[in-house]
């Protein structure tokens, strides 16, 4: 017996968090009565459980890693008629859905999954999984600049918890710098924000690492399945005392 919210994440039908959503609007039946309980089990295997008056069923379980082109969506669709990730997963058959999001402008490493439970454990903020970025930035940011970005600064929906950067290139014809720089948040556009906090905005941004996997030489616009070895480094990583995540200069 597991409880339903399990269930229906490990289907595929949803995140975790959203699968409570369901229950909680009545739009949850196993054997033909309503749940709303958040706390109620079922058997998989044995019970009658629809989502919106359609069964479940069990998916294989699929893990992908992808390099997602700048001006790609991680959205199932765009009213706007631009291209989605989804455009660029040809032969995969079962509908798997982004960890977390990656902005329009922004390129680089995106894991996709069916997998419900993993994608809810990887992001869900307290877990504090790291995520590296390079950054290119307009100017040079002197170092008092980046402290701010390593003690943690203040955007307008509060202070950002203390993140790991350090200078990787600088182009003084060009004015301007890459920044690589670690985050264990994912708030909306938060790297591009913190940047623009310090007057050094975004001119490029690229996601290399997730949880410690990283993205190496994945073309663009292309994606692999996770190994066995990778999926349980991502799960140990989401899983791992978040105290010894802080950043250290």
């Amino acid at each position: 017996m597991e409880r339903l919210q399990k269930i229906i994440a490990q289907a595929g039908i949803a995140s975790r968090r959203k699968s409570e959503e369901l229950i909680l609007s009545g739009k949850v039946e196993v054997n033909g009565e309503v749940v709303t309980e958040l706390g109620t089990k079922a058997n998989p295997d044995e019970d009658i459980i629809t989502v919106n008056g359609k069964p479940i069923r069990s998916e294989k379980k699929i893990y992908l890693i992808m390099n997602k082109p700048k001006g790609v969506i991680t959205s199932a669709s765009d009213p706007e008629g631009r291209k989605i990730v989804s455009d660029y997963l040809k032969g995969i058959k079962e509908r798997v859905y982004p960890v977390g999001r990656l902005d329009y402008d922004t390129e680089g490493l995106l894991l996709l999954t069916n997998d419900g439970e993993f994608a809810h454990l990887l992001t869900h903020p307290k877990h504090h999984v790291p995520k590296t970025y390079l950054a290119t930035v307009k100017g040079v940011p002197h170092g008092t600049s980046l402290d701010k970005l390593r003690d943690g600064i203040m955007l307008e929906d509060g202070m950002t918890s203390p993140a790991e950067v350090e200078y990787k290139d600088v182009d003084t014809e060009k004015n301007e710098a890459v920044i690589q720089i670690t985050i264990h948040e994912g708030r909306n556009r938060q790297v591009r924000r913190m940047f623009e906090a310090i007057n050094h905005p975004v001119t490029r941004l690229k996601r290399i690492s997730f949880g410690g996997l990283l993205l190496q030489n994945l073309k663009r616009g292309l994606y692999r399945h996770l190994t066995a070895e990778e999926i349980n480094n991502l799960l140990q990583a989401a899983k791992s005392d978040p105290s010894k995540k802080k950043s250290r200069r």
